[in-house]
């Protein structure tokens, strides 16, 4: 079904708790994006070296993967509502220290603790989303995923603004942004029905025991590896100003949102998830070979291409992760999200040393071949995912669905 078609009636009659919820999750994506076009300016600014200035990346990430394990088991214990709050409230924190920061260590120990908070906010974002939006799950989830793009999209953007003023201002305003939205969740959002069943901290990992949920798990922890390639190295290689690397990942994450809400929908229900997914992640490999040995203006188109490919795995690897396995759809996606995080906290990490190694061109050779290995992964386990790809209806996902980043 065409995604815009399921949600045209309802998306924009929703009450002020969705809005609320919406909007802060808009922010909290753009935290992912919003240190990318500042990158050079921070190490420079602290006399830190890429690999060193990576780390923020890595950090974040990394506690971000080990929370998934706990979102379930907090907000199946305290409500939805208190555990979006707490989430936020580690970012606001966070995020406002990072900006402080006067060393290179300081700002990637920050990162990790607002990574903390981020994980708990939107792991419980989309559910919560669900609860209390008007015009069915199919307004809900459109409107969710409309977030993450835009939030995608507008990071960079709002990194290079205040960023060309003093790389410590997106962090502050972050923080404001965040704030805000803290106080409109308190204002406008009741407490959510709580779970029957409480969480366990270990139900992720039992349900990895699913093959095609393992299958789609590892799938996208090389998926991921190449995406976060093109997030956390490219800015290096393209060395630009914070605003003309922040309009390059504007237009990417444009791009990421319009192919993840519009276009791979339609492309699934043409020629199905799997041949998408494999054929997405084949052309991303290509892409991200080109952009590593091209001149300085194919990366940049390249760069902004990448969104694509990177919208339409997001949308099909995350209706998978939701589907694929009969565990409660807040457990599969905490033990997917567990084992692809891992993926985006080690890409900024060896990429840069994989330069320092070798030479500039082979991080982006092995983010191609992680991006190969992904579509071998489909190829393979295809008869574990191909029954569930079947029968699930593009960029949908069920009421009870909690979908993180991309998803």
């Amino acid at each position: 079904m065409d995604s815009f078609d399921a949600g045209a009636g309802g998306i924009l009659r929703q009450p002020k708790a969705v809005w609320a919820t919406a909007g802060a999750s808009v922010v909290a994506f753009m935290g992912i994006g919003l240190v990318d076009p500042i990158l050079p300016s921070i190490a420079q600014g602290l006399n830190a070296t890429p690999g060193q200035v990576s780390l923020l990346f890595t950090s974040y990430f990394l506690i971000t993967a080990v929370a998934m394990l706990l979102t379930g088991f907090v907000s199946s214990r305290i409500g939805g509502r208190r555990t979006l709050l707490a989430g936020l409230a580690f970012v606001i924190v966070f995020a406002a220290l990072a900006g402080t920061s006067d060393t290179v260590g300081q700002l990637v120990g920050f990162r990790a603790g607002w990574g903390l908070g981020n994980a708990l906010f939107v792991s419980t974002a989309l559910a919560v989303i669900v609860g209390a939006a008007a015009g069915g799950s199919a307004a809900a989830i459109l409107l969710y995923e409309s977030a993450l793009g835009l939030g995608m999209a507008c990071g960079p953007l709002l990194g290079a603004v205040l960023g060309n003023i003093s790389w410590r201002y997106p962090f502050f305003g972050t923080a404001t942004l965040m704030a805000v939205g803290f106080l409109c969740i308190t204002a406008f959002l009741k407490e959510q029905p709580r779970p029957a069943r409480k969480t366990s901290v270990l139900d992720p990992l039992k349900a990895l025991g699913h093959g095609g949920l393992a299958s789609a798990a590892v799938s996208a922890f090389f998926y991921n590896y190449t995406f976060f390639t093109v997030l956390a190295f490219t800015p290096f290689v393209l060395n630009m100003t914070p605003y003309r690397s922040g309009a390059v990942f504007f237009a990417w994450g444009v791009l990421l949102a319009v192919f993840s809400v519009i276009v791979a929908p339609r492309l699934q229900a043409r020629f199905g998830s799997l041949k998408v997914l494999g054929g997405s992640l084949v052309l991303l490999a290509a892409d991200v070979l080109v952009l590593g040995y091209g001149d300085h203006t194919t990366a940049v188109v390249c760069t902004i291409l990448s969104g694509a490919f990177i919208g339409v795995n997001n949308t099909v690897y995350t209706e998978l992760a939701l589907g694929v396995s009969d565990a409660p759809r807040p457990v599969a996606s905490a033990g997917y999200n567990f084992v692809r995080w891992f993926a985006a906290a080690a890409a900024p990490y060896f990429a840069p040393r994989i330069e320092e190694w070798t030479d500039i061109h082979v991080p982006f050779v092995v983010a191609a071949v992680t991006a190969v290995l992904g579509a071998l992964v489909v190829v393979v386990r295809r008869r574990a995912l191909t029954h569930e790809a079947e029968r699930l209806e593009p960029a949908h996902a069920t009421e009870d669905g909690v979908t993180v980043f991309a998803n």
